[in-house]
């Protein structure tokens, strides 16, 4: 089919215009001046669809480029499948996710990647890609990498926490960094100290302190910035790139920021949820139903910080100068019922992870209402960015010609009121987002030219998702 956007104002991260966007199949074939008669007199009478974006931006489909659909953890699975997931991501206007494959001590990389293909083939709305985990380092990994790479898969995460689950020792950090230094992975990191975290949880517990809030507290910011100053060290030592994920700690940007600005390849990820929520109002909060345990909604690690020690402020400080350079989610959700409640009286044991694909580009451009970020750097970090870290830009992440059509129609004279009564497509038994207001509205949105989301009805389908085979990152300097 043949589409035309008309009347809006195309954004792109070098700036805006007023332009109409023709698609045709799949992809994008020509951005033209109101009133271009280059493809003829009439254009709108000549396409199948002509979707009107007068008073509209039009941006690229957004990519959350962090999330755990399905994810084993915690003697559960994160509630969201590809299904529900992709689903509830496409109403929130994002056309593109990277999901982490997992491989826990003993598993096969290869297996785990071909069984991540099963969970998600013929069960997505919009596109999607892998990264791999990797919790067991050794020759076997190593050498799958290789391999993965030529499946598209050119970026892998360790974790410096969870021992006996996901933790990697420094030893098995350097060799994996080795390797991506040579074939040109992208080093992924989950950066807390997780011996100092073990030993802080341990006498939380003993002494009483079971409740979610102790979560925040046993996880310290210092854990979170030595381990990301560590990272930075052995990528430095062996020249692999570094991407450290969900940063939340004011003192660790201080330390990307210093490895940037001595040249290095390091680069930072955060999440609407360590710009807009705290240590204090979420996991510290009481409810009727739940009691002290209704923090849980909120347990994720890295955890929320601290209001009152300005991390949140710092987080779109350095999103706004570029020591950050994209949010993503860390989509994890998990519901109250039957699986946060794991933890009831012991928060250690409470599943980590909250539900936000859904949300994130209304969230980030609610920075832009409020004069934290620019229009155009709303689009980039929500998506040119995420497209140019991991490899897929040109094809996404832009709107030009030859592009995938992955499109959004946003209207900013529109407004978003998120809750589980209100807007609420995630599998999940509560909103992380519950009464926030948004000065905005995804009006339309459209997957490599199929119409996913319009007027306020998902009517697109399961299986248009497609496979992302991802090239090495096109970001480095």
């Amino acid at each position: 089919m043949k589409t035309l956007i008309t009347g809006g104002t195309v954004v792109n991260a070098s700036g805006r215009s007023r332009a109409d966007v023709l698609i045709d199949g799949e992809q994008i074939v020509a951005l033209l001046e109101p009133g271009s008669t280059l493809f003829g007199v009439d254009l709108a009478a000549s396409v199948d669809r002509v979707v009107d974006a007068t008073g509209k931006y039009v941006v690229p489909g957004g990519i959350d480029a962090h999330t755990h659909m399905e994810m084993p953890f915690g003697g559960t699975f994160a509630a969201d499948t590809f299904a529900t997931g992709t689903t509830a991501a496409a109403w929130g206007g994002t056309t593109t996710i990277v999901d982490f494959v997992v491989q826990y001590p003993d598993q096969n990389v290869l297996d785990q990647y071909a069984q991540w293909h099963d969970k998600a083939a013929g069960n997505c709305a919009v596109d999607y890609g892998f990264h791999q985990i990797l919790s067991d380092v050794q020759d076997s990994s190593l050498a799958a990498m290789d391999e993965l790479i030529d499946e598209g898969v050119t970026s892998f995460k360790l974790f410096m926490a969870y021992k006996g689950v996901f933790l990697s020792d420094d030893g098995q950090i350097l060799r994996a960094m080795q390797k991506a230094a040579d074939n040109g992975a992208m080093m992924m990191m989950h950066a807390e100290n997780g011996a100092v975290i073990d030993v802080l949880v341990q006498q939380a517990l003993a002494a009483g302190n079971t409740s979610p809030y102790f979560h925040g507290t046993t996880r310290p910011w210092q854990a979170e910035a030595e381990a990301t100053s560590r990272a930075i060290m052995l990528a430095d030592l062996t020249g692999a790139p570094l991407y450290v994920v969900h940063v939340s700690a004011k003192q660790a940007v201080e330390q990307i920021a210093l490895a940037r600005d001595k040249g290095q390849n390091v680069f930072g990820e955060t999440c609407p949820q360590y710009l807009y929520l705290s240590l204090e109002e979420q996991l510290g909060a009481v409810s009727e139903q739940w009691g002290d345990f209704e923090g849980a909604k909120w347990v994720c690690s890295t955890p929320l910080r601290s209001k009152h020690e300005g991390h949140q402020d710092h987080m779109w400080q350095a999103l706004r100068t570029n020591d950050l350079q994209l949010v993503s989610t860390d989509h994890c959700p998990f519901c109250m019922a039957d699986q946060k409640e794991l933890g009831r009286g012991d928060f250690s044991k409470i599943p980590n992870g909250i539900g936000s694909v859904e949300h994130r580009m209304d969230l980030m451009y609610q920075g832009v209402v409020t004069g934290q970020i620019s229009l155009e750097r709303w689009v980039e970090i929500t998506s040119v960015t995420p497209a140019r870290m991991f490899g897929m830009y040109g094809r996404k992440g832009v709107l030009a010609p030859g592009a995938d059509a992955d499109v959004v129609v946003y209207d900013p004279a529109g407004h978003t009121s998120i809750g589980v009564d209100r807007t609420h497509h995630m599998n999940l038994d509560y909103s992380p987002w519950e009464g926030f207001e948004i000065d905005g509205h995804v009006d339309t949105v459209i997957s490599r030219g199929e119409v996913l989301v319009a007027d306020d009805e998902f009517v697109g389908r399961l299986g248009h998702g497609k496979y992302v085979k991802r090239d090495l990152t096109q970001y480095l300097v």
